[in-house]
């Protein structure tokens, strides 16, 4: 997942300190699930979203919430129209937000890879970076946090298929449940 945000500085908090190295980049976004928020403090769906998504992020890593942190991630593509307005939104949500700085090129590129139409939107990715729902605004408006076990379970079962081919005959690591699951988000064997 740190290549598509290779070459690229991430804001790690409020303070703003940066990620911008490879081992950091890596560090902060293998082996999760990503959600790559879409918003802007001046918009208004955007403000009546962004607490409920400030409470599911918080609920599925925040210690006091749960004993273990989810392998979750939530990078903010700001729309925002002016720096102090993204900022300004940034210091009411979780410290483990990341965002792309003010104005970043990147934000426009991962709009149109995303085909993004419409403010809010989160975009759910597996670990490898392939899409496992669009916008996923409504799902967790009606589900909150228990959507996050149903990508995960997808994620899984998503990064297992792409896996080098001299595994592809191995099954002996497969759960009892693979098959149920891949029902339950029509793959294929």
């Amino acid at each position: 997942m740190a290549s598509l945000f290779s070459g690229k500085v991430l804001m790690a908090n409020r303070e703003r300190d940066e990620l911008d190295t490879e081992r950091e980049l890596r560090r902060a976004l293998d082996n999760k699930v990503l959600l790559l928020y879409f918003g802007s403090g001046g918009c208004p769906r955007c403000r009546g979203f962004a607490p409920l998504l400030k409470d599911f992020f918080q609920r599925l890593t925040d210690e006091f919430y749960v004993e273990r942190s989810s392998q979750l991630v939530l990078v903010y593509v700001s729309r925002d129209e002016t720096e102090e307005q993204q900022s300004s939104f940034l210091r009411s949500m979780p410290r483990r937000w990341l965002a792309l700085p003010f104005g970043d090129a990147l934000g426009r590129e991962l709009e149109r890879r995303f085909s993004v139409s419409e403010l809010p939107a989160v975009v759910v990715l597996t670990p490898t970076g392939k899409v496992l729902v669009a916008n996923a605004v409504e799902e967790i408006r009606q589900r909150g946090p228990s959507c996050f076990r149903n990508w995960q379970e997808a994620a899984e079962l998503l990064d297992r298929d792409f896996r080098p081919a001299e595994d592809s005959e191995n099954f002996s690591r497969r759960s009892l449940t693979d098959p149920l699951r891949r029902l339950k988000y029509k793959l294929d064997k």
